[in-house]
């Protein structure tokens, strides 16, 4: 019966797309009649260390929504768009919680790659259904949702569960490892990606190389912290990995904005103007500094207004902490700070401050039941749009994007490696780490939402008749999908067998900041 009710849910869902994106199609033809669409490009100039010029496409239409035959606008509505993903974000988690039985990144992800297949194989029956979902795709505009929105209640969320202490102890470890290791792992994949693509014969500026390095370099703090609960590693090389992980996401989109600022001055509000090295690092402190404090701020403010509630008061508590994630990130964007980085702060501030002392062990853990409801939500939203992805990549798939696609898993994998081995041979010296500690930092590295969100956040670029920006999509996808199957399936595996290594080596136990 189980098995029926399943069958029965998911045709009424590919029912539901397929009824919706034909249905949609065909209204925005009677609807937009023969209006063209333009496309307006925008020549930048070439980057001093690239050589190479590019140019900036912008699409828009002319016909603004409302308008038309019958007052419809073309693709879905806000509306629908919003209950559609909410509608399959609903499936996807219960075939995953009562079929599949894996952890949540690794089981969305399968479901999505599933769902692509599907839709892609639909799309030869229904030509419709694949022009729609491109039409999504290339329309939307998920910058500000994606950046406003969801990174930071994703980072917000998964920072509530961070141990303050535990973290205070191992804090400069974090901090390199977060800001060393970005940085690092940028510019390895930015470079070697640059030099990989020029072999294959595809011109892509260097600038851009660098873009994708810096949007792949992030680990997912939900991919990451959704495993290492289940690993049964040390506590302090437990906090290692999901403090850097949530550090190293703020970060990376500071890292991400500050390249995406120099390359598109226009379009960012993070960057632009001069770029001398000095200009650069200035930048990027004040993005840094300037997100940590607000951060620190919003949480003092946070801590005394809830103070101030009555427990009883549950719904007033989660309104709080969504008012303060939300008018905190505003705030961010509005002085040109990092908004990832504050949020991690606040939610590292409340998670500790808040549960201990003035949230009531009940009430409390409505508060926490509700941002990780909101987790898993935009979690499987974003795996959601890495399927639907699929279907516009599948159409830009030549023998060279496969190749670079391929290349670009153990370059992300060797600029882990060294972003990680790096910082910790250094802090080695007077530091005392488990043997293994660069092999489980380096595999346990999962790449995920985060990553999507940059790549589809994007702005066209194209090279001649090279669609680049596509193709860091398809590498971004490529490397987020080994990364998630391939590393999150195996990773426990590495923990058993260096555990295994550990129990028969003595190990300094006594030593200031050992593992």
């Amino acid at each position: 019966m189980k098995h029926f009710h399943l069958k029965l849910l998911l045709s009424t869902i590919f029912c539901f797309i397929l009824f919706s994106s034909t249905g949609q199609q065909l209204n925005s033809s009677f609807a937009l009649g023969n209006n063209d669409e333009t496309i307006h490009k925008v020549e930048t100039s070439s980057n001093p260390s690239t050589d190479n010029a590019g140019t900036l496409q912008h699409e828009s239409s002319e016909t603004s929504e409302g308008e038309g035959a019958h007052g419809e606008s073309e693709g879905l509505s806000t509306l629908q768009l919003i209950t559609l993903m909410v509608l399959l974000a609903a499936v996807f988690l219960f075939v995953n919680i009562h079929y599949i039985r894996l952890p949540s990144t690794i089981g969305l992800m399968i479901l999505a790659i599933i769902m692509s297949i599907i839709l892609l194989i639909g799309g030869f029956f229904f030509p419709a259904l694949n022009e729609s979902i491109t039409t999504i795709m290339t329309t939307v505009d998920f910058s500000e949702v994606l950046f406003d929105i969801m990174l930071s209640f994703l980072l917000f969320a998964g920072a509530l569960d961070i141990n303050l202490k535990k973290l205070g102890e191992e804090k400069w470890v974090v901090l390199i490892l977060a800001t060393g290791g970005v940085l690092i792992s940028t510019f390895v994949v930015g470079y070697i990606m640059f030099y990989v693509f020029g072999f294959l014969g595809l011109a892509v500026p260097l600038i851009q190389c660098l873009l994708f390095g810096a949007l792949i370099s992030p680990t997912d703090p939900i991919a990451v912290l959704s495993l290492v609960k289940k690993m049964g590693i040390s506590k302090n090389l437990e906090i290692k990995i999901a403090g850097e992980s949530l550090f190293n996401d703020g970060i990376g989109v500071v890292v991400f904005l500050t390249i995406l600022g120099i390359a598109n001055p226009e379009l960012s509000g993070h960057g632009g103007g001069e770029t001398s090295v000095g200009s650069i690092a200035s930048l990027f402190l004040i993005e840094v500094g300037g997100g940590v404090l607000l951060g620190a701020a919003t949480g003092v403010l946070g801590f005394q207004l809830l103070r101030l509630i009555d427990n009883a008061h549950v719904e007033l508590e989660v309104l709080v902490t969504l008012s303060l994630v939300m008018a905190g990130t505003q705030v961010a964007n509005f002085f040109h700070v990092s908004a990832p980085l504050a949020m991690v702060v606040l939610g590292i501030f409340l998670g500790n401050k808040g549960r201990s002392k003035f949230l009531s062990e009940v009430t409390g853990e409505y508060v926490f039941k509700f941002w990780h409801l909101v987790d898993e939500a935009l979690n499987a939203i974003l795996f959601i749009l890495i399927g639907l992805q699929i279907i516009i990549i599948s159409a830009l798939i030549t023998t060279d994007f496969i190749i670079a696609m391929v290349i670009a898993v153990p370059v992300v994998l060797f600029a882990r490696l060294l972003g990680v081995g790096i910082p910790v041979k250094i802090m080695a010296i007077k530091r005392k780490f488990e043997k293994n500690a660069i092999s489980i930092l380096t595999w346990g590295g999962l790449r995920g939402g985060i990553s999507v969100a940059l790549a589809l956040s994007l702005p066209a670029y194209s090279v001649g008749n090279l669609n680049v920006t596509g193709l860091i999509m398809a590498c971004t996808y490529m490397v987020v999908v080994f990364s998630i199957l391939v590393q999150g399936l195996t990773i426990g595996k590495l923990v058993t067998k260096s555990m295994d290594i550990e129990e028969t080596m003595p190990v300094e136990t006594d030593v200031p900041g050992a593992i």
